[in-house]
């Protein structure tokens, strides 16, 4: 931090009331601060408590909680090489020891000068062109041993990770506003969202219906969540435009922190007109005046761009007051921020984070529709949704609905990664089969696959037949495939730890449950597990999955669950034999060493016949 007391405190003043003082742009506050100096230490929390009136407890509660925030000082560059189950099985490890060799530290660490610390982060939605690593806000995709020599060079010369990026990806990842070498790679245009766009059609054909008649379009398309739970979106805004209160609020959620997923980050690159107009007519729909983007901190790098074309679209008048010459209907955008917290995938949690929050869950009832930010009636929908609402409203809800399945209507857009010679962006039906899905990205000899990410199901060959839809296989778009060569525990054991990290830790099922779960496994693993263990595993993750306070908790057991039910065998080929009456993880030999040794006689040990 600066070293002159009162210039840091002029400096924090005058950031704190960029965001007028407000507490609920705490997280802006505290980012912007980070991004200057590298932490936000006890002085900064202190201060920052000051000028907005808040406790400091508060403030530290914050900085602590978020995985890209730190009280520590850490380098002017941050590296963050990611270090998903995607990037392990692309050999990440030659990339950590690169790292490591190149610069002189361990993960964890900052080079001497303070000029570079070394980090692991887990999924970063790169998984289609792993190893992948974020430099402060620039992503580096497809990294070899080769090329870290070449970044570390650049960086020691320079200190600026802009200088990294040699050529761009495909689309708007060469806007200059974006300047990234991400490619989109979008392998199958669907009929939907990624269709010609007719900018505009879609709000005013809106404007020309009352707001409950356009929600009644939007329940006849039998439109449901792209997020992975699927409720009606229709039904979503028709709670919230009826509950109590004069502010209502609409939220995108473009936090995809789920491993394996990264469709949405291809949706805000290529169809952000698309986002930001299917939230207007959102905002019309349920009476709102305000909406946010919750942005994940990985995506940072697109964050210049959306700002700039939330800006055109004010100038062309389809944000701000009287929208399209609707008098009265005023509507705008602002750009929210993540800071490195999975969690915050759970809409209660992002409002929490919206509101200058930890990315603490809060309870439920009442749900979000009725009191949600600020305690205002709230909709949270994903990204994908919102594509898909423009859509309804241009084509018409016969044309969406005559799309899919019966009760899983239109298309989806599945982010596929892992085993297979095509990864990237698919737009299919819904009703697609996995085998199909299997058959389109070029996967062979393919043992498991594991759908919805982390926190969805992995299954093997007897379910490939089975359709892709809310009646049967549900998935947020996370589609991460295995062949035969894959570990299945070793996948099993990396979802475990990623819940473990990222879980918020406020409730005991959730925290303690999965951990014991993950030990358990390990145990087994290792060689030490008894058929007693199998149970064990069964009626622990059930609790788990009951008792736990949000979403999180209650599918963090499933990596363990469903691979009991579909992969039984990879667990019970490397038990031991055992009467059930002796643990085989004990070794009581070892354990009577030391009393033997001060007694300088071996033990009789008698076994149960």
């Amino acid at each position: 931090m600066v070293s002159n007391l009162e210039a840091l405190r002029k400096e924090i003043e005058d950031i704190c009331q960029e965001y007028d003082n407000d507490r609920t742009r705490l997280m802006d506050i505290v980012k912007t601060i980070q991004k200057e100096h590298g932490c936000v230490d006890s002085k900064a929390m202190d201060l920052i408590a000051e000028f907005i009136s808040i406790h400091r407890v508060e403030v530290e509660g914050v900085v602590s909680f978020y995985a890209f925030l730190s009280e520590k000082p850490a380098g002017k560059v941050v590296i963050r090489v990611c270090d998903d189950i995607i990037d392990k099985f692309n050999n990440v490890a030659r990339i950590d020891k690169a790292f490591k060799r190149e610069l002189g530290i361990e993960f964890g660490e900052t080079t001497p000068d303070g000029m570079i610390t070394l980090e692991h982060t887990p999924c970063m939605g790169m998984c289609d062109q792993a190893p992948a690593a974020l430099i402060n806000d620039v992503v580096v995709t497809g990294l070899s041993t080769d090329n870290v020599e070449e970044i570390v060079r650049v960086l020691k010369k320079t200190g600026d990770p802009s200088k990294i990026t040699r050529r761009h990806g495909d689309g708007n990842n060469a806007n200059p506003l974006i300047h990234s070498m991400v490619r989109n790679h979008i392998r199958r245009k669907g009929d939907v969202i990624f269709s010609k766009y007719n900018k505009s059609k879609a709000l005013n054909d809106a404007l020309k219906m009352s707001p409950v008649e356009v929600i009644r379009e939007i329940k006849a398309s039998r439109l449901r969540g792209r997020g992975g739970a699927g409720f009606p979106t229709g039904m979503k805004w028709e709670f919230t435009r009826g509950a109590d209160g004069d502010n209502k609020i609409v939220i995108c959620n473009a936090d995809e922190g789920e491993p394996g997923t990264f469709k949405d980050r291809v949706l805000l690159t290529e169809r952000a007109e698309l986002i930001f107009e299917g939230m207007t007519v959102a905002g019309y729909a349920i009476g709102a005046e305000t909406g946010i983007v919750y942005l994940r901190s990985e995506y940072g790098y697109l964050r210049e761009y959306l700002e700039d074309v939330l800006k055109k679209r004010r100038i062309e008048g389809l944000l701000g007051l009287n929208i399209c010459s609707k008098k009265g209907f005023n509507f705008d955008i602002r750009i929210q921020m993540g800071a490195g917290a999975y969690i915050c995938g759970e809409e209660t949690a992002l409002i929490s984070s919206c509101e200058g929050l930890r990315g603490d869950p809060k309870n439920r009832p009442p749900f979000p529709a009725q009191k949600g930010y600020l305690g205002q009636p709230t909709s949270v929908n994903n990204v994908e949704t919102f594509c898909c609402v423009v859509k309804i409203l241009e084509k018409g809800t016969a044309w969406f609905s005559s799309i899919g399945s019966a009760g899983s209507t239109g298309t989806k857009i599945f982010s596929v990664c892992g085993d297979c010679t095509a990864p990237g962006v698919y737009e299919l039906p819904f009703g697609t089969t996995v085998q199909e899905l299997l058959v389109e990205v070029g996967a062979e000899d393919t043992a498991a696959v594991q759908m919805g990410g982390a926190s969805g199901q992995l299954i093997g060959p007897s379910s490939f037949n089975r359709k892709i839809h809310y009646d049967d296989i549900a998935t947020g778009g996370s589609v991460m495939i295995f062949n035969d060569n894959r570990n299945i525990l070793e996948i099993v054991d990396y979802f475990m730890d990623f819940f473990n990290q990222e879980s918020c830790g406020y409730c005991t099922p959730c925290r303690v449950g999965n951990v014991l779960l993950q030990k358990k496994l390990q145990d087994i693993i290792a060689g030490n597990g008894i058929a007693d263990d199998i149970k064990y595993l069964e009626d622990l993750g059930k609790t788990v999955k009951t008792a736990s306070r949000c979403g999180l908790g209650q599918t963090s057991p499933n990596p363990i669950l469903t691979s009991l039910l579909n992969f039984r065998e990879a667990y019970t080929d490397i038990l031991n034999e055992s009467d059930g009456k002796l643990n085989a993880s004990f070794d009581i030999r070892k354990a009577l060493e030391k009393g033997e040794a001060i007694a300088e006689r071996k033990s009789v040990i008698f076994k149960e016949i």
